[in-house]
């Protein structure tokens, strides 16, 4: 079972591997949304899988928490908003999930499609 209680998590190693993983995680999510697709087509129930490539899924999630936890840092001193760059929808809610508990900062997602990046704001506190 995964970290989170939920499916299998499926680690591959090798040379070239990092193929696998793609510009910015994008390959392998396309591959962990096919095995979870065809999973469920076959189990009838969608098992949550997830796959790494040499430990890709836990530092891109790490560096993404440090991020945010430095921007957050940022906008409360500078009280001004930044932008981050466009990012997945899973991306996205880890930086959403990093920020969830800063008194000082509120996230909100912007953009469309591709596009799509977080906004982290001074928050309005009275």
């Amino acid at each position: 079972m995964g970290e989170d209680g939920g499916g299998p998590v499926f680690n591959v190693e090798g040379e070239d591997s990092g193929l696998l993983i793609g510009r910015s995680g994008e390959t392998l999510r396309g591959l962990q949304f096919l095995v979870n697709f065809m999973a469920n087509n076959q189990l009838g129930f969608r098992p949550d899988a997830i796959i790494d490539v040499g430990g890709y899924q836990e530092r891109r999630k790490r560096s993404l928490q440090i991020t945010a936890r430095n921007v957050s840092l940022t906008v409360a001193q500078s009280g001004r908003s930044i932008t981050l760059e466009a990012m997945s929808a899973y991306d996205r809610r880890l930086v959403h999930l990093a920020l969830s508990d800063n008194p000082e900062v509120v996230t909100q997602s912007v953009g469309s499609g591709m596009d799509r990046k977080v906004v982290v704001s001074p928050a309005d506190i009275d």
